[in-house]
């Protein structure tokens, strides 16, 4: 599916090195090997879910090495270890400090005993924090317990890793190699930033809004 041309922001060429894993962890592995290496983790990319990968290209049957070569190919940002925990942590923390807080006031207006305000709001808050651990924990594994995750790593997964000189584009395959990746090459390619890839692009502040563009006639 090609965005339309009003939907399009800007063109960059670039070129990358790119390769196919088969198994998730061996991919997040190289991927880790890289940011350890050096290389920003703005320039690593990975396939998009099974689901959307199929639905972007009208469940066409493309190659994972093809794939890797077409622009339009639906990719998303590395999202390794360290960033689930991180975001875990975050989310964790702040639902149980609000949970927290909102016991202690609500106790506090029925005029509870503050040893009991201390207990039932460190009670609730950690309540609270522990679902809210859960919630981003299913978020993230979502691919897998759809079953689509043995799917995606039959089918290939892809890393796209975006290099500027050729001591980068020689590391970058050397780790891919190491770490398993198949059909390991470097490529140059022209990418399309859509609407879509803008932070909060589905964001709609006025729900009664549709899909149609502003001020067109």
């Amino acid at each position: 599916m090609r965005a339309s041309p009003d939907d399009i922001l800007d063109r960059m060429r670039t070129r990358e090195v790119t390769g196919v894993f088969h198994a998730r962890k061996a991919l997040l592995d190289a991927a880790e090997e890289l940011l350890v290496a050096g290389f920003d983790r703005a320039d690593i990319d990975v396939s998009a879910p099974a689901d959307e990968l199929q639905r972007r290209l009208n469940y066409a049957s493309i190659p994972p090495a093809d794939l890797a070569d077409i622009p339009i190919a639906p990719r998303r940002p590395f999202t390794g270890y360290d960033d689930i925990a991180g975001t875990q942590a975050v989310v964790g923390s702040i639902a149980g400090c609000a949970a927290a807080v909102a016991t202690a006031c609500f106790l506090v207006v029925k005029d509870v005993r503050p040893l009991g305000i201390g207990i039932l709001s460190i009670l609730c808050g950690l309540v609270f924090a522990g679902i809210a651990v859960l919630v981003v924990r299913r978020r993230f594994d979502h691919e897998r317990r759809r079953g689509l995750d043995k799917f995606s790593e039959w089918d290939g997964l892809l890393i796209w890793v975006r290099v500027n000189s050729p001591e980068k584009e020689a590391l970058a395959q050397e780790i891919l190699m190491r770490r398993g990746g198949d059909a390991v090459h470097v490529h140059e390619i022209e990418l399309a930033r859509g609407t879509d890839d803008l932070p909060l692009h589905s964001l709609r502040p006025d729900p009664w809004l549709g899909d149609e563009r502003l001020g067109q006639p």
